[in-house]
């Protein structure tokens, strides 16, 4: 596997994470978490534009993934906000109680449309997180309440398999998924590296995981039975994420981060969103479908409203794969 990255954006983030590609508009996107922004690329006949802080929001802000209706939905710190093309808010539904020392992290749209996100404690160590559904209707689901550090998320080409990354219990869980019912099966570890660091992932066209691994300065190619085949060394330790995106959904981008971390070297591609073709294709990612306007309170806002899956689909670490 090629290491030959490039820096496709140079914007020095602090936390940069979460890439997405919008085809409907050629727009490639990206999070600083830390700082609450979204950066934006778009491609174009001679290549791509100047990168552009297209949104501000602070003080956190975990993803943001295109919308049906052209916006945004963005995993602010406690809850998502629905943003329309005009970024304005439309409604926002509260995910995290405020009685929770956790901050929204990696979120993803399942193939029906519905969002995915995860949470991670604010004392930056393994904590009580969980991985909730944002319901067609507004509700949430919770399809795990005991992840230490909820990160990337990816479902295999057919839909299929829902796979998640646990941080801190340095696993990717893989698990059945029917997206028309919304039923899940109990999940297994089919990837497992101690003492290293799982972060944000993406899914082929061919059904490989490529997974960031934080503090590693890698990303990591697996098969869908977890044996690795590959591994791109990026060039930055603080390596979050990766998304193929561009109009053959060929180019890898991986967004990286320039914040201090003790024990771990700054790198002059700290904060740089990292591109290169490394062999493999992408596959169209659906768009979040938004919910119906009853869904939100006359302030703008859901309460907080959610369900557990039934036991029999919840978890089962079982280990499957590498």
């Amino acid at each position: 596997m090629p290491d030959d990255l490039v820096v496709l954006a140079d914007v020095g983030a602090a936390l940069g994470e979460g890439p997405t590609w919008d085809p409907r508009t050629g727009t490639l996107r990206w999070v600083d978490i830390d700082r609450g922004h979204v950066w934006s690329l778009e491609q174009r006949d001679a290549g791509w534009s100047t990168p552009r802080r297209s949104l501000d929001v602070g003080p956190t802000l975990g993803a943001a993934v295109p919308a049906q209706d052209g916006g945004l939905l963005l995993a602010r710190t406690r809850y998502v906000e629905h943003r329309d093309r005009a970024g304005r808010v439309v409604g926002t539904v509260e995910v995290v109680p405020a009685s929770v020392a956790s901050r929204l992290n990696d979120g993803a749209c399942d193939p029906a449309g519905r969002f995915v996100v995860g949470s991670l404690a604010l004392h930056g160590g393994p904590g009580d997180e969980r991985l909730w559904r944002l319901e067609d209707d507004g509700t949430l689901t919770v399809l795990d309440d005991d992840l230490t550090l909820s990160n990337g998320i990816g479902w295999s080409p057919d839909g299929g398999v829902l796979y998640v990354a646990d941080t801190y219990r340095h696993v990717v869980f893989a698990r059945t998924y029917d997206a028309a019912s919304g039923r899940v099966g109990p999940r297994h570890v089919l990837v497992e590296t101690p003492g290293e660091y799982p972060d944000g992932l993406c899914v082929d066209a061919a059904g490989d995981l490529w997974v960031a691994f934080w503090s590693a300065g890698q990303v990591r190619r697996y098969s869908p039975d977890g044996e690795l085949v590959g591994v791109l060394r990026t060039g930055a330790p603080l390596t979050t994420s990766c998304a193929f995106v561009g109009d053959d959904l060929g180019l890898l981008v991986v967004t990286t981060a320039a914040k201090p971390v003790p024990g771990v070297p700054a790198s002059p591609r700290g904060g740089a969103l990292l591109a290169c073709r490394p062999g493999g294709v992408g596959r169209p990612q659906p768009p979040w479908r938004p919910v119906p306007p009853a869904a939100y309170r006359s302030d703008g806002t859901s309460a907080h409203d959610e369900q557990h899956v039934p036991d029999e689909q919840h978890v089962s670490d079982e280990h499957e794969g590498a």
